[in-house]
């Protein structure tokens, strides 16, 4: 097995053992990225010189006796989180060439752990999509078919682990960003609970429901991942004040052995209309398994889940509307040089650098927060926001996890669904339910399906929604599915 096909583990275990060394598997990924990327486009910046002098003084850290947890891994960074020297565009022109001042605690963090950064990953302006095709930076493609979508927004990072571009990623998740690539590129990826993780230096969406996670070759990686990234912050003051141990996810699911004793609900009625038939059977087939390993699988109810997508995108635009009003032409960002007075920096920087989606969205926002409109739309939709979690909360009572299909389909064809917003927004569906309510979900591979329109056979994903703050019990559950089938065996052909 070459060095960039090992998990993160494994390549921690590997520099323990000084079987290889940090410089040597960075180069290995560098080289990759050179090779392939070029197709792929996972990355808008290979940081190649800072992830080199990052890896020479790794091996000295570690020749010195230092062993930290992610010491000598090479990472990648979703753009949207603010890096010290490397450039955090949020894949839009309008922060084409910021350098941030500092980090965002998630890089911090890792950095402290020894990880060193291969770069920042493609995906959809300002996080807005489900196919990484809204980006300054051209589109990402699926490793396993380069003609269709790698999900979004966190597409970059997805692909970028898919294709052995990184050992891991750091990505966002609003309303599916990264469980949705996830599954569409057949990888684990983690939306941890909302402030289990800090959001400070992560470039805001939607405040409300924006997480960072982990995207990973496997479960124990995001496990360890999510140790090392989560924790209390004062600069986050909607992060919980909790201390967590770097390895104290990963110590709890390499301790369980079987589902015995975990109950797991199925809302059947809400997920069983509009998903693909050979989806579905795949789904049910996990579930099986599941039940095979000890579980024991309920039928439950959640008739308010089937509103998730309105609600969510009446208060997502609205967040967004507000959020992105600091990108004026004036205190940092793109400015537009055709501006004669006030009001054309604020119009022509605006009108210049955004995309399309960041429009639509700063136009839906605002219009649903205006005069005379805020009680009939974003107040209406945060009193059934807590319905939902209400909702959730009572399920939660009688099951330790809820299944669902990550997505409705397999990843769909660049270019398929760009002019439909609404389709695109409709990718959201069985993920928002989660973010609404500020669940952990996991999203797991699971198998594969050949699409309707294609030959290749095309990952499926799983969703695993927890309680808030119960990382522990959703990953426990998909590490034992991976101790009897795991799919990573199986990897795209570039």
């Amino acid at each position: 097995m070459t060095l960039h096909e090992l998990t993160l583990l494994e390549t921690l275990d590997g520099l323990r053992q000084k079987k290889f060394s940090a410089v040597e598997v960075t180069t290995d990924y560098l080289n990759r990225i050179k090779k392939y990327d070029k197709e792929i486009n996972s990355y808008i910046t290979v940081a190649e010189e800072s992830a080199l002098t990052q890896a020479k003084d790794a091996d000295k850290r570690r020749a010195a006796g230092e062993d930290s947890l992610l010491l000598g891994i090479p990472i990648a960074v979703k753009d949207n989180q603010t890096t010290i020297g490397i450039r955090t565009t949020a894949a839009s022109k309008i922060l084409e060439n910021y350098l941030p001042s500092y980090d965002a605690t998630s890089v911090k963090k890792i950095k402290e752990a020894g990880a060193i950064i291969l770069g920042k990953t493609n995906l959809d302006e300002f996080a807005h999509g489900a196919s990484t095709e809204y980006s300054a930076f051209g589109v990402t493609k699926n490793p396993w078919d380069q003609t269709r979508v790698p999900g979004g927004s966190s597409g970059g990072s997805a692909a970028a682990v898919a294709a052995d571009l990184a050992a891991v990623s750091l990505g966002s998740d609003t309303g599916g960003s990264i469980r949705q690539p996830a599954s569409f590129c057949g990888v684990v990826g983690l939306k941890t609970s909302y402030g289990r993780v800090s959001r400070s230096g992560l470039l805001s969406m939607t405040s409300s429901t924006d997480v960072i996670g982990p995207i990973a070759k496997d479960v124990a990686d995001a496990a360890l991942l999510l140790g090392v990234i989560a924790g209390e912050d004062n600069k986050d003051q909607t992060c919980a004040p909790d201390s967590v141990q770097p390895d104290q996810y990963l110590k709890i699911i390499s301790s369980k052995k079987d589902l015995s004793g975990i109950t797991l609900g199925v809302p059947r009625d809400f997920i069983s209309a509009g998903v693909d038939s050979v989806v579905l059977s795949v789904i049910d087939e996990s579930i099986k398994q599941l039940q095979a390993l000890g579980a024991k699988v309920v039928d439950i109810k959640l008739p308010h889940a089937s509103y998730s997508v309105p609600v969510y995108y009446v208060i997502t635009p609205s967040e967004v509307s507000s959020n992105l009003a600091r990108y004026d032409g004036i205190r940092f960002g793109y400015n537009s040089d055709e501006a004669k007075n006030l009001y054309d920096v604020y119009a022509k920087s605006r009108g210049q650098g955004f995309g399309r989606e960041a429009k639509r969205r700063i136009m839906i926002g605002t219009y649903a927060l205006s005069y005379g409109y805020y009680d009939a739309y974003y107040l209406q939709a945060q009193r059934v926001r807590t319905l939902i979690t209400q909702e959730l909360d009572e399920a939660f009572r009688s099951v330790d996890a809820i299944l669902t299909p990550v997505s409705p389909h397999v990843a769909f064809k660049i270019g398929e669904n760009i002019n439909d917003p609404i389709k695109m927004y409709l990718e959201d569906v069985f993920m928002v339910v989660a973010s609404l309510a500020g669940l952990p979900a996991l999203s797991l591979p699971v198998g594969f399906s050949k699409p309707e329109k294609g030959n290749t056979e095309m990952p499926v994903g799983l969703q695993i929604i927890g309680r808030r703050f119960d990382e522990a019990t959703i990953l426990s559950i998909g590490k034992c599915y991976e101790g009897v089938i795991n799919w990573r065996s199986k990897k795209p052909s570039l």
